[in-house]
């Protein structure tokens, strides 16, 4: 049983299938729609994305998946960016490349590059993962996995802040407080004290080349569903009980659907929805030791996508025509009410598409931590046709647990999401699937030569 549809349900259901064969039998409880965070809002008949809107060039996996479900990379439609402080906008980007580049240099020295220097060194560490998984490798906690890669300097990167590792590398506290705090604010709507490690891939993110799936990113959900021909059970999963059988452990899951109560007995299972009092009630029953409650509580996020003429003189155009930014982030002020807006793209771009100029009506998506009131939405636009609200529960607060949750709850119970209090993001949600397919598949064919190992990168080798 795999519980969740979003996009670490379908990809665990798919790497179950490619490790354990054809044979193997999945069903997919999913209350909602599938897709979980990758949804899109409908304007005007064509559809935008309402969230989980970009993924990085080096998402392997999910390069793998578009591959695989014969999907097409969306076409890239430019825009600038600025970061606005409430009163001016800190820094402009602009159409050449070196202006950008001197611009960065004349504000904050050389703290973009020590800034570069840095992320690429995590992501290159990170990068290890996909060989050792190639290889069938597998790890039983966030702890171990994460030391494979970076030792325990990564380890540490999930219990100190990004400020603080990046002050540490020499990058300036204006460059901080400027554009490291803009870009976690519209990854994860928190400050610069979230851990370094999940700092450093949403940094990544920001510095690096992104896509998007033409047809809106939810495609690959479904897609990887229909290609493992998985068993979706419109429900709500509501506990696990542990029944034992000939030595192994027999699970009942329990959910209700709109038919009333059911349950169903399985040799595994894979939690892929948050766990966390504050996201679910969840029950486990007869397990001895009880499985423990899970620290931590989400950062509630709102999504406004906003139909609209834009209130450039807001930002200090008066004549909308100049306006030149298609996403503006901003930074840490107490008087600002959002985190970050940008022009938006409908997730099926034909090749006779432009972005509107900005004096014309366009769809904004606008991500705050409360819902936007009359007076807010008249601050950023002159006048609206549409507001649509999703308010979620998007991210783990960072602050608020001590400790990574585990990967194995009993002998084959699984838990996937816990990968988001390392970092959250979809090639980490893909990357946790893979892991939790392996170990499942180790585990139960007691290949222990591949769960854990030490000093992978040299075993690695010499298998090559």
């Amino acid at each position: 049983a795999v519980v969740g549809a979003g996009l670490g349900g379908s990809a665990v259901s798919y790497f179950l299938q490619q490790h354990f064969g054809p044979q193997v039998q999945l069903d997919v409880y999913e209350q909602a729609g599938v897709g979980g965070r990758l949804a899109t809002v409908t304007v005007n008949k064509q559809q935008y994305e309402s969230r989980g809107a970009s993924i990085h060039a080096l998402s392997l996996h999910m390069q793998d998946f578009v591959k695989i479900l014969g999907l097409k990379h969306r076409r890239e439609v430019p825009g600038k960016s600025a970061i606005f402080s409430g009163e001016h906008f800190v820094l402009e980007e602009t159409d050449w490349y070196l202006l950008n580049l001197f611009r960065l240099w004349w504000h904050y020295g050389i703290s973009f590059l020590r800034l570069q220097m840095w992320v690429e060194e995590v992501m290159e560490k990170f990068m290890r993962i996909y060989k050792y998984q190639a290889h069938g490798y597998a790890f039983s906690s966030l702890e171990e996995l994460l030391r494979s890669l970076g030792g325990d300097a990564f380890v540490n990167m999930t219990q100190r802040s990004v400020a603080e590792a990046l002050l540490e590398v020499g990058v300036t506290q204006r460059f901080v407080d400027d554009v490291i705090a803009a870009v976690l604010r519209s990854s994860y709507g928190q400050s610069v004290l979230v851990p370094a490690f999940a700092g450093a891939m949403s940094l990544a993110g920001a510095q690096g080349s992104t896509w998007a799936v033409e047809g809106g990113n939810k495609l690959l959900c479904s897609g990887l569903l229909k290609l493992t021909k998985a068993n979706v059970i419109h429900a709500q999963v509501t506990g696990v009980s542990l029944h034992s059988s000939e030595g192994r452990a027999l699970y009942q899951v329990h959910y209700k659907s709109s038919k009333g109560q059911g349950s169903a007995f399985y040799d595994m299972v894979v939690v892929t929805t948050p766990l966390h009092p504050s996201r679910s009630n969840f029950t486990f029953e007869n397990f001895e030791p009880p499985i423990a409650d899970f620290p931590g509580a989400f950062q509630p996020s709102v999504t406004s996508v906003v139909h609209g003429y834009l209130n450039s003189s807001y930002f200090g155009f008066p004549d909308p025509k100049l306006f030149p930014f298609a996403s503006i982030l901003t930074t840490d002020t107490p008087d600002l009410f959002f985190n970050t807006m940008d022009n938006i793209c409908p997730v099926n771009i034909s090749s006779a598409f432009r972005r509107k100029q900005p004096q014309e009506a366009a769809v904004w998506r606008v991500l705050s931590q409360e819902p936007l009131d009359k007076q807010q939405l008249k601050t950023l636009f002159r006048s609206y046709y549409s507001v649509q609200v999703t308010e979620w529960q998007s991210y783990p607060r960072y602050d608020s647990a001590k400790s990574l949750p585990p990967i194995v709850l009993h002998e084959n119970l699984f838990y996937l999401s816990g990968v988001e209090w390392v970092a959250s993001s979809m090639e980490m949600i893909a990357v946790a699937a893979k892991n939790v397919a392996l170990l499942a598949y180790n585990r139960w064919y007691q290949d222990l030569e591949k769960i854990d190992q030490k000093d992978l990168m040299h075993k690695v080798k010499t298998e090559l």
